[in-house]
């Protein structure tokens, strides 16, 4: 028992001694090279986007001139068509009718003038006479020409090149003056219409240029400012002309980039943050170290994020390699 006694300080000792000389966690880690970037304040213009639609600059409603029964649709929605083609016929018996007894009353004047032409030759009819004559031919010729000109609005035709968009009446319909038979526009020639907030409106000028967001990232030119607001929403209307992009289509859902301060934004390259699960977080060179913070980040500017807490400006954020760092792993920084 007293060797026993004796022995225990010496093991305690010894068992102490064992646990001190255990390596930290922190010096057995390798040190990584990395790339570092400064955390800095950069100059942003701070947008509002509003929503808007794309349409075609040239559209029209094409109604018939005269009223009549719609006997026949040459041209489908979809369908490509140039100035002058037909698009649809109607039925004006009625008028065609006037057009025959125009024609009818025109030969008879003519008639009638002729005989008058060979009488005042012979001085066997009076001036008075053959002036009237005449006149009758005059009377009897624009009125053929106003027949056939209202028969002609019998073929209804395109306006302008364009495609048919709507068809708004079927064959048998009655088609008259005010009611819409299809509608038609130009595919090539479009523009963005959005509705903007009085607040914002005095950002906008003719001319200016603004990015509109569709499938694609286009540059809209600011074309039209409407001068009074719609008295139920309390907005603008403006137009914004667009390029030549291939997809566009009228009717397309977009949004307007409306420029309306200018502020500063502590920017970090996107590479530089990572997500862990609800947590955002970045690694800092400090001391020859990794060390993790824990940020908050806000709008996304092409490669580079704003971090709205949890950096200070100068700090040298790591960008490379991050997804193999700990928190306190030594660093070597790239030159």
């Amino acid at each position: 028992m007293k060797t026993f006694s004796r022995l225990l300080p010496v093991l305690l000792l010894a068992a102490c001694g064992k646990h001190d000389q255990t390596p930290a966690p922190s010096a057995a880690l390798p040190s990584v090279t990395v790339k570092v970037e400064a955390a800095k304040w950069s100059p942003h213009t701070a947008v509002e986007e509003v929503v808007g639609t794309v349409r075609s600059k040239q559209r029209a409603v094409v109604e018939a001139k005269v009223s009549g029964r719609v006997l026949e649709y040459t041209a489908t929605p979809g369908a490509m068509v140039k100035a002058g083609d037909l698009l649809a016929r109607l039925d004006v018996q009625e008028i065609q009718a006037k057009v025959d007894q125009a024609r009818a009353m025109l030969d008879q004047a003519k008639l009638d003038f002729d005989r008058q032409k060979q009488l005042i030759a012979s001085n066997a009819t009076t001036r008075q006479e053959f002036d009237a004559a005449d006149a009758r031919v005059k009377i009897g010729t624009g009125a053929v020409s106003e027949a056939e000109t209202m028969m002609s609005y019998a073929k209804v035709t395109a306006p302008f090149d364009g495609v048919v968009t709507r068809k708004l009446a079927d064959v048998g319909d009655l088609a008259m003056p005010g009611k819409p038979l299809l509608e038609i526009e130009a595919p090539t020639s479009l523009r963005f219409e959005a509705d903007l907030p009085e607040a914002i409106l005095d950002r906008v000028k003719l001319g200016a240029k603004m990015p509109v967001r569709l499938a694609k990232v286009v540059e809209g030119t600011v074309s039209e400012i409407s001068p009074v607001a719609d008295p139920v929403s309390r907005t603008f209307r403006v137009k914004l002309d667009l390029p030549p992009t291939e997809g566009l289509r009228t009717g397309q859902f977009g949004r307007v980039s409306v420029p309306v301060a200018e502020v500063k934004l502590l920017l970090v390259p996107q590479s530089a943050v990572l997500k862990r699960g609800q947590m955002e977080l970045v690694f800092v060179a400090k001391d020859g170290k990794a060390a993790l913070r824990l940020v908050k980040t806000g709008k996304v500017l092409e490669d580079r994020v704003e971090v709205l807490s949890g950096l200070e400006e100068g700090e040298q954020v790591i960008v490379s390699e991050t997804a193999k760092l700990t928190d306190g792993q030594p660093v070597t920084i790239q030159p």
